[in-house]
């Protein structure tokens, strides 16, 4: 993950109302192996949020001028340090307006990841922390806190400018710190919610147990492809990446590498070709194996509570929309 530019400035703002104070970095952090430390835990910390969204700029205007000073760097009229310094000082501005108490270390960072250009912005606090001196004595120390972070967006540079039309090219913390700070950090940003991380999650998890079903698979073979999709999805969420529906339905069928691809689009789910992986919908998606004297159950979790009802007290199952095959089938044994 190579890093190309990095800077930190300083947001001194006091809880007793005072005017926050901007210290402006006049330089880059120096090449170093503490920087790409603490830029790959900070993107380690920030793909294990899940709460996160997905989205677009807004157009450039006086209210949202972050994607036009984004542009004259891409462009190459600006510096990094110059950039940054136009957006820290717009971030701090908005932080007066909203009258927020806190302030921190605003962090600006653009690297590699494989071919694509991304760019992170995080408002970092810090903690205490105590460290072991040479002289094997304790010496208490305040370190950057890259474990709770509140505040904190990410842009896929290659997508904005290779596909300005997308509408998940940002992604940011929603977080539980208040929406009022939540706003006004994706104010600055300039950024609208433009995907539904969690909705587009289910469908294609809806999309997946309505092509189990129709291709009749066994109970072995749908576990396998559901153990391949879930860990394909799980790895994308690990790294920041999102699902492509292309490659996970090779994953799925090596033999018909098209047959899942192929089912979502001519079935009309409303994906896109890219989908963002949300962790907390991927985690509640598991199937249920039982088989005992002639019968066999399998069926995802997600199911409970809507096609499956489970009776605790009862050890029983109702079962709702039963497949027409099935259904045809029990119809002629009863006639």
């Amino acid at each position: 993950m190579p890093v190309l530019h990095s800077i930190i400035h300083k947001i001194d703002k006091k809880p007793d109302g005072s005017p926050a104070i901007l210290h402006r970095s006049g330089t880059e952090l120096a090449e170093s192996q503490a920087r790409d430390d603490l830029i790959t835990q900070l993107n380690e910390s920030y793909n294990a949020k899940t709460g996160k969204a997905w989205g677009f700029f807004h157009a450039e205007s006086g209210a949202f001028p972050l994607s036009g000073w984004l542009s004259k760097y891409m462009a190459g009229t600006v510096d990094f340090v110059d950039f940054s310094g136009d957006a820290v000082e717009h971030l701090t501005k908005l932080m007066e307006e909203s009258n927020l108490s806190i302030g921190g270390s605003a962090l600006f960072c653009h690297y590699l990841q494989g071919m694509t250009d991304y760019l992170v912005i995080a408002l970092l606090q810090e903690t205490e922390a105590v460290i072991m001196t040479d002289g094997l004595t304790l010496m208490p120390i305040r370190r950057l806190d890259l474990d709770h972070i509140r505040l904190a967006a990410r842009i896929n540079l290659s997508e904005w400018k290779s596909n300005p039309a997308s509408r998940q090219y940002i992604s940011f913390i929603k977080g539980k710190n208040g929406r009022k700070a939540n706003d006004y950090f994706r104010d600055f940003i300039g950024c609208q919610e433009g995907v539904d991380g969690p909705g587009e999650t289910r469908t294609l998890l809806k999309a997946f147990s309505d092509f189990v079903e129709n291709e009749d698979l066994g109970e072995e073979l749908a576990r396998e492809k559901t153990h391949a999709l879930v860990s394909y999805s799980m790895a994308q969420a690990k790294i920041g990446e999102p699902i492509t529906l292309d490659d996970l339905s090779e994953l799925i069928d090596e033999d018909q590498p098209k047959a899942f691809a192929d089912f979502i689009r001519n079935k009309d789910y409303g994906l896109s070709p890219t989908i963002p992986a949300d962790k907390k919908t991927l985690n509640k998606f598991r199937r249920f194996t039982g088989r005992a004297e002639g019968l066999s159950i399998s069926f995802e979790q997600h199911l409970l509570g809507s096609k499956i009802e489970f009776d605790k007290d009862g050890g029983t199952l109702t079962l709702h929309g039963l497949p027409t095959q099935l259904t045809e089938q029990l119809k002629r044994v009863a006639a």
